[in-house]
């Protein structure tokens, strides 16, 4: 009995082990989508009354969750009886942040207007199944690179999966709820004889959300593109993180147009 409870201990410990190894490797490959994600739950918050920022981002945070509850299940479901399958989910994904990298870039260009005026008139309960649908997308992206990393049985792949969606998920909208009160502790700084450090943090937030902003949009051309890189083993630049670049905004801009064409049609019988 003691030596079938050691050797139960034993293979425990071996499968939380490989879990640990397996996990460092799959956050570390998908770093770029958990800024992306980052990025886009930032602007989420933005605009919103202060008292309502800590419990928006708790309700998309619990979202999350939820989203990272159906997609484990189906992309091991997959993995183990129609792995091929998740490549072209895979690549659909790559499409699908390529084009959103490209539109918004788009619309801080030429659409400017009336992205304001979308952002104020949407509510807060609009905001928060946006962020949640935005999520689900980043989050299956984030599952099937991080399976792809991984190998073992269902039952360590299982925990792996599980513990990277948690993790991921509390590392990401921990850090947007830190970030969207700094200009509230700012302010407090201010009222407390502290005015220079509060002022510099009040006036930092815009600065830290504009480079977010960017950092997210550079993040889905990379992340993107190298999707297509590896799908399709490109190789035409030594240096792969610009190679992906160019890809990413290559597929982002076609499929702008692609996806722009109804639009066109629709305007023009309009006239």
């Amino acid at each position: 009995m003691s030596f079938n409870l050691l050797t139960l201990l034993d293979d425990i410990t071996s499968t939380m082990d490989d879990v640990a190894i397996m996990t460092k490797l799959a956050m570390k490959k998908t770093s770029g989508l958990i800024t992306d994600d980052l990025a886009v739950n930032v602007g989420q918050v933005d605009g919103v009354e202060p008292k309502e920022e800590l419990p928006i981002v708790f309700k998309i945070f619990i979202g999350s969750l939820a989203n990272k509850a159906i997609i484990i299940p189906f992309v091991l479901f997959l993995t183990f009886n129609a792995p091929v399958i998740l490549k072209y989910i895979l690549l659909a994904g790559g499409v699908y942040l390529s084009y959103e990298g490209a539109h918004k870039i788009y619309d801080k260009l030429f659409e400017k207007k009336k992205v304001k005026e979308e952002i104020s008139s949407t509510n807060v309960k609009g905001k928060i199944w946006g962020a949640i649908k935005t999520d689900f997308v980043l989050s299956i992206e984030i599952m099937v690179i991080a399976q792809s990393s991984i190998t073992g049985d269902l039952m360590g792949q299982s925990i792996t999966l599980s513990v990277i969606g948690i993790a991921v998920s509390l590392l990401i909208y921990g850090l947007v709820g830190f970030l969207v009160k700094i200009d509230d502790f700012g302010l407090f700084l201010t009222q407390r004889n502290w005015e220079r450090t509060g002022i510099f943090l009040v006036e930092l937030m815009p600065k830290v959300m504009r480079t977010l902003s960017v950092v997210g949009i550079v993040a889905m051309f990379i992340v993107g593109g190298g999707i297509f890189t590896h799908h399709f083993h490109f190789s035409f630049i030594p240096i792969e993180i610009i190679q992906n670049t160019i890809i990413g905004i290559a597929v982002g801009a076609i499929s702008l147009f692609i996806f722009s064409i109804p639009k066109l049609i629709s305007s023009k019988f309009q006239k």
